[in-house]
């Protein structure tokens, strides 16, 4: 296969963004999800329970020194940075916010894309802010595999669209498409088949 890892970011508006895609994905998905929701920092774990009751994966919320599985959604916990280390396991930080975040989807996709390279997808969405720009740069500098939500269908267009102000990005889709081009990069449903719809470049 060729990637190892898929991160998403979603600030205003991801929770729903994010069920639209999870729930597209069967029970042996093969690559790890790793995502940051920008979340108030007394979140309990209700959101774990609500992702879990609608997709087929396991879900749960990134640990300390946690190794990262394939067919595992982990989640940033709140008012911690998530950030991947060289030995594929999960390191919590509770430095200063970043871009008034903490998680920051930044920090999780600069982190990422140093260890995965070109084998890392980053998927950018709906949010108020430019979170996330400045890590999807760094993985498509990478060679990663760079997506970002339509800001057309976004419920709040201003982060990707900060992110296609910075990067050229790989893909454009609505976020309807999102799910199933995720699905497409298994090796056992290429991409383009799965219904997955035509993109914007």
């Amino acid at each position: 296969m060729r990637y190892k890892a898929i991160v998403l970011g979603a600030s205003a508006g991801g929770i729903e963004a994010f069920v639209h895609i999870l729930s597209k994905l069967p029970a042996q998905f093969a690559l790890p999800i790793i995502l940051v929701q920008h979340l108030h920092k007394e979140q309990d774990r209700t959101l774990v329970r609500f992702y879990n009751e609608r997709t087929a994966l396991k879900v749960e919320e990134a640990e300390e020194k946690e190794r990262i599985l394939p067919g595992h959604i982990y989640i940033a916990p709140p008012d911690y940075h998530l950030l991947v280390e060289r030995d594929e396991t999960f390191s919590l930080a509770f430095d200063e916010k970043v871009n008034y975040s903490r998680p920051s989807i930044d920090v999780l996709f600069e982190s990422a894309a140093d260890v995965y390279g070109a084998e890392l997808v980053g998927v950018l969405m709906t949010g108020a802010n430019h979170d996330g720009a400045r890590g999807l740069q760094r993985i498509k500098e990478y060679g990663g595999l760079t997506l970002v939500e339509d800001p057309a269908t976004a419920k709040f267009p201003e982060m990707p669209r900060a992110a296609l102000a910075c990067t050229e990005v790989d893909y454009i889709l609505p976020l309807a498409e999102l799910g199933n081009f995720l699905l497409s990069l298994t090796d056992d449903c290429p991409v383009g088949q799965e219904g997955t719809a035509p993109v914007l470049l």
